[in-house]
């Protein structure tokens, strides 16, 4: 590794950069990433700058002092292979000292993480379809931000592993995005939102208790889409009903990572999770 490299946390402003080549990966980040990421945890991203050239990045979001999900691990080409991205790695595994870690990682990557302490939990894979669903009127299905935000926090954390409610707060909140929710007999059973991307729309998270309000919640968010654009949607191999779901509306598989943790995998209730929030903070 060449003399004048350091690592350092990102000012404000350099998030942007990160996301910018998020974007040259082909990760097709959304539109307002780069505003939401950082209120998760402004001190959560790192970059590696070599004689004042930024050349590698990492974000180490600590969700809480037990948890953690590192994401936007990237080496631009002309200096991979060169050591800069193994000491940002360190730098920022170091932030989370005492925390499990979560990540999703290229498939490629896997034997990687694993020398890093990282474990297979399970994977996940981009759907891809187009939008402009038609969406059946249902008196169950209303607009999120009709839900006070207390329930809807207190609903996430059953399939996240941790409280966010900043981020949350922050990404329910942002330009070019709409949510939905289900709620029956005065109870929250299921949200959703989909946020414009680079490229078409991503719909994340979707939380469902039950298969058949994961289907009403993702022709709903489709509904607010144009007709014929792209439309993503990532979600946990491991449940068959999410599958199912995107199957139905005849989406194709683009994209795979490996969902890992160091130690022991959250115990999140797998059959009421259709849709991640994202691959860069879980």
């Amino acid at each position: 590794m060449e003399a004048g490299y350091i690592t350092r946390t990102m000012r404000p402003d350099e998030v942007a950069l990160a996301i910018e080549w998020a974007a040259l990966e082909g990760w097709n980040p959304g539109l307002h990433d780069a505003e939401t990421y950082p209120v998760a945890d402004p001190h959560g991203f790192f970059v590696g700058v070599l004689r004042g050239e930024p050349v590698a990045s990492i974000s180490v979001v600590k969700h809480g002092p037990a948890f953690a999900f590192l994401g936007l691990y990237i080496v631009r080409p002309p200096w991979r292979g060169q050591g800069f991205g193994s000491a940002l790695w360190q730098h920022g595994m170091a932030s989370a000292a005492g925390r499990q870690v979560g990540l999703d990682g290229v498939v490629a990557q896997q034997a990687n993480y694993r020398k890093s302490g990282f474990e297979l939990a399970w994977r996940n894979i981009r759907f891809e379809g187009r939008g402009g669903t038609l969406a059946p009127e249902d008196a169950r299905v209303v607009d999120l931000a009709l839900v006070p935000f207390e329930t809807v926090c207190a609903f996430d954390r059953a399939y996240f592993p941790a409280v966010r409610t900043a981020y949350l707060q922050a990404w329910l909140a942002q330009p070019d995005a709409a949510g939905r929710a289900w709620m029956e007999d005065g109870r929250l059973q299921g949200y959703g939102l989909v946020r414009r991307c680079r490229a078409g729309w991503k719909i994340g998270p979707l939380f469902a208790e039950k298969e058949h309000i994961a289907e009403s919640l993702f022709l709903a968010l489709g509904s607010m889409t144009g007709a014929q654009e792209p439309i993503y949607l990532d979600l946990p191999q491991a449940n068959p009903a999410a599958l199912a779901l995107a199957r139905r509306h005849h989406m194709e598989p683009v994209f795979e990572t490996a969902r890992m943790y160091t130690g022991r995998a959250p115990g999140v209730p797998m059959h009421g999770m259709y849709g991640v929030t994202s691959f860069e903070l879980g």
